[in-house]
């Protein structure tokens, strides 16, 4: 795993053994921000579920400002913090090892508003996608939010998420990529 593109581009990332996580890989992820912007003009990156934490630091690779990385499991908030120092974004991250449900509780107290959000929860909890919403109606994300999704083959996400419609969907193997954009 490396930093596709932007100023780490080439910053090699340490990935987290074992079955806890699914990184995603180089070739994914390239085809993400190939679809959603190649480089951005600042902003806030959610990365909940964020493993190691490459989906986060690419956006801030490629331009966002901020970032703020959620990371439940122990040995994968070990990588991420790892991850975060080697690639010098210590100063505009925030991390949390919690669980995603407590982290969207507390960021839902805070006035920010998220422009990148970045789901990939445990392909069998389905429920986390219900934190879009809660995001959506706290007025948490900006107008010009782009939300993606990764999950299995054989969850159906929902066309819309309030004002955000899923605007295309991308298989690779037995992973879909869904990405939302405010109909405005």
């Amino acid at each position: 795993m490396r930093v596709v593109a932007g100023e780490r581009k080439g910053m090699p990332l340490k990935a987290i053994t074992g079955t806890t996580t699914r990184p995603t890989t180089d070739k994914v992820k390239e085809s993400i921000f190939n679809i959603i912007g190649p480089f951005f003009d600042g902003g806030i990156v959610l990365d909940l579920f964020a493993g190691s934490g490459g989906l986060g630091i690419e956006t801030l690779s490629r331009g966002a400002s901020r970032g703020i990385f959620v990371e439940k499991d122990g040995r994968a908030y070990q990588t991420l913090l790892e991850n975060i120092k080697k690639c010098r974004y210590e100063e505009v991250v925030e991390t949390y090892k919690t669980d995603a449900n407590r982290a969207i509780k507390g960021l839902l107290k805070r006035d920010l508003q998220i422009n990148y959000l970045f789901m990939d929860p445990p392909y069998a909890k389905v429920e986390y996608y219900n934190l879009i919403t809660a995001l959506i109606e706290a007025d948490k994300l900006t107008e010009d939010a782009i939300i993606v999704c990764e999950h299995a083959k054989e969850i159906d996400l929902p066309k819309e998420y309030g004002p955000f419609s899923l605007t295309r969907q991308e298989t690779y193997g037995g992973t879909i990529i869904s990405i939302y954009r405010n109909h405005i």
